[in-house]
C-alpha cells in the first residue's frame, strides 16, 4: 500500500465504501474489503501527516528550515 499515491488510495477507498454500502456483497468479501479499507485509511493518514510536517516547515531569513508557528506571525 505504501507505494500507491494518496490520490489512488482515496479512489480505492471510495470504491470500497460504495461496494460495502450497496449491501450486495457476501460477508467474507465484505470483511476482506473492510480490512483493505482500514489499511488504506492508515496509509492515507500517514501520508497526510508527512505532508503536514513538510508544509509546516518554512525558510527563515537565513535560508534555514524552521518549524512554522502562528505565534511567530502575530508579533
Amino acid at each position: 500500500m505504501e507505494n500507491i499515491s494518496f490520490e489512488k488510495s482515496l479512489e480505492k477507498l471510495e470504491t470500497i465504501v460504495h461496494e460495502l454500502e450497496s449491501g450486495n456483497i457476501e460477508l467474507e468479501c465484505a470483511i476482506d474489503k473492510y480490512t483493505e479499507a482500514m489499511k488504506l485509511v492508515k496509509s492515507c493518514s500517514e501520508k497526510l501527516n508527512e505532508a503536514t510536517k513538510k508544509v509546516n516547515k518554512i525558510l527563515n531569513e537565513n535560508g534555514e528550515l524552521v518549524d512554522f508557528s502562528i505565534e511567530d506571525t502575530e508579533e
